[in-house]
């Protein structure tokens, strides 16, 4: 096996482990703050479930074979969402209909933004190999709270499992090399 220098997709890939949960947190911040409507919020939102597209793509690639694949594809659905949920939010703060509240093919936003979490605890389990226990226990944690924190509306509880979010990925990104294996 040999080593080849990180290239410009993997500094990205490991920047996002940083990026994406602190952008998170502001915008759990200003929700917990501003109230759960709030346009302001609901930007730094769908920015920050942007940047956990690519925080996924990166647990994908320290992740092999099936719960690998799993991830990606749990991992789409998750981004998907996440970031319709942050739109969503904006449209109610322009006065919009909820979607949550709405029926027939508006309902689609509910499972779809289940699938965040899911891609949280999957992600715990692709790291379970390669980093310390504590990570990838508050991560699993942070991921069965992070829906109940979200469907409820707990301001507190949002930001103290975006606050866990931001510790694990940054342990992650510190403990695993920025160069990998090519086989």
């Amino acid at each position: 096996m040999t080593v080849r220098p990180a290239t410009p997709v993997d500094r990205v890939l490991i920047a996002a482990l940083f990026v994406a949960p602190v952008i998170y947190l502001i915008a759990d911040v200003l929700y917990a703050v501003r109230g759960w409507d709030d346009s302001l919020a609901a930007v730094f939102h769908v920015l920050g479930a942007t940047a956990y597209i690519l925080l996924m793509l990166r647990l994908v690639a320290l992740g092999r074979g099936a719960l690998a694949a799993v991830l990606l594809v749990v991992g789409a659905l998750g981004a998907a969402g996440n970031v319709a949920y942050g739109f969503n939010t904006i449209h109610v703060s322009l006065g919009d209909t909820d979607l949550v509240d709405a029926s027939g093919a508006a309902t689609l936003i509910k499972p779809l933004g289940l699938f965040f979490p899911l891609t949280l605890l999957l992600g715990a389990a692709v790291l379970r190999r390669t980093q310390p226990l504590w990570t990838v226990v508050l991560l699993a944690v942070a991921s069965l709270a992070w829906p109940v924190a979200h469907i409820a509306n707990i301001g507190w509880l949002a930001v103290a499992v975006n606050a866990a979010l931001v510790a694990t990925f940054a342990a992650v990104a510190l403990h695993t090399p920025a160069e990998h294996g090519e086989a």
